[in-house]
């Protein structure tokens, strides 16, 4: 469960292994998130949790970016503000998303930003996407049907929906990113820090709110050990592990391959739901799991061309 952002690259070390591994362990971690996310999270907890899973990270990375953030312009703080708004809907959308689906259909779902992304940058800059791209879609979008379908052909649950629209709030991040100029020349850790801050602000005000769940306070008092420790993991590993490996990696090696491991996110979502979670696909679903990763995985090689 992922949406941070990558600074600038640098070139790529001899031995690349030493590198991929530790990222490729990042996606292996934000893969086996869906799973630790639905395991201590219920309806009534979205919120306490997610307050608790970044609250616990964010005076980490204040301390660590605060030459950084004192430096951000008024421009930049505005610019990181708002992204941290898109931020936050996109964790709202995923932890009720898992919630409410298997975290196999989650981590998969969620996979279809690398198809929406290019099509919504394609339809901002009058683009026509090529005729490969467009197959690859195509074949992605199948693939998510057939998924949502593995027990026969219904109508696709309410976490399914929530996870698309989850994939489309990434798409819409990653635009605004792009498209907000101040932002562009900020330090990455300190805009990171800024938008989840203003994330953990949201969520903290929407917990207040009465009838929106558990206050943080409430959730954790009832968290057992086992609870806590898929917390920790999630703050620990899912967030602050994995943002600052991104940071380690990318200035190692170049961010087009820094994205295609971290594109393996949905292999590893898959084996984590099915082997440890004990989640069952069928056919229908196994089919649909496949294509959604052929057609990423097409559409990536097709934009990269």
């Amino acid at each position: 469960m992922s949406s941070l952002a990558l600074p600038a690259a640098t070139p790529a070390p001899r031995r690349a292994w030493h590198t991929d591994l530790p990222v490729l362990v990042v996606a292996a971690v934000w893969g086996s998130s869906y799973l630790a996310a639905k395991g201590i999270t219920t309806q009534s907890t979205v919120l306490a949790v997610l307050v608790l899973r970044f609250g616990i990270v964010l005076p980490a990375l204040v301390v660590a970016g605060r030459r950084g953030l004192r430096e951000l312009t008024a421009a930049q703080w505005r610019g990181a503000g708002i992204l941290g708004a898109i931020l936050s809907g996109i964790f709202l959308l995923e932890t009720y998303g898992v919630v409410h689906t298997s975290a196999t259909n989650a981590g998969l779902i969620i996979s279809l930003t690398m198809i929406f992304t290019p099509l919504a940058e394609a339809a901002v800059t009058r683009t026509p996407p090529s005729r490969a791209f467009l197959g690859a879609a195509g074949l992605s979008v199948l693939g998510v049907v057939l998924l949502t379908q593995g027990g026969g052909f219904t109508a696709p649950s309410t976490g399914d929906l929530l996870m698309l629209l989850a994939a489309l709030a990434r798409t819409v991040h990653v635009l605004a990113m792009s498209r907000i100029k101040a932002v562009q020349s900020a330090d990455a850790l300190s805009l990171t820090t800024v938008q989840l801050g203003s994330a953990v602000a949201v969520f903290a005000v929407l917990a207040a709110v009465p009838g929106t769940g558990a206050a943080p306070w409430t959730a954790a008092a009832a968290f057992d050990a086992q609870d806590w420790a898929g917390l920790l993991f999630l703050s620990a590993f899912c967030t602050l592990f994995a943002f600052f490996v991104q940071m380690w990696a990318v200035r190692r090696t170049s961010p087009s391959r820094v994205s295609l491991l971290l594109g393996t996110e949905p292999v590893w979502a898959a084996a984590v739901g099915i082997t440890i979670g004990g989640e069952r696909l069928g056919a229908l679903g196994l089919l649909g799991g496949v294509l959604v990763l052929a057609g990423t995985a097409w559409g990536r090689r097709a934009t990269g061309r």
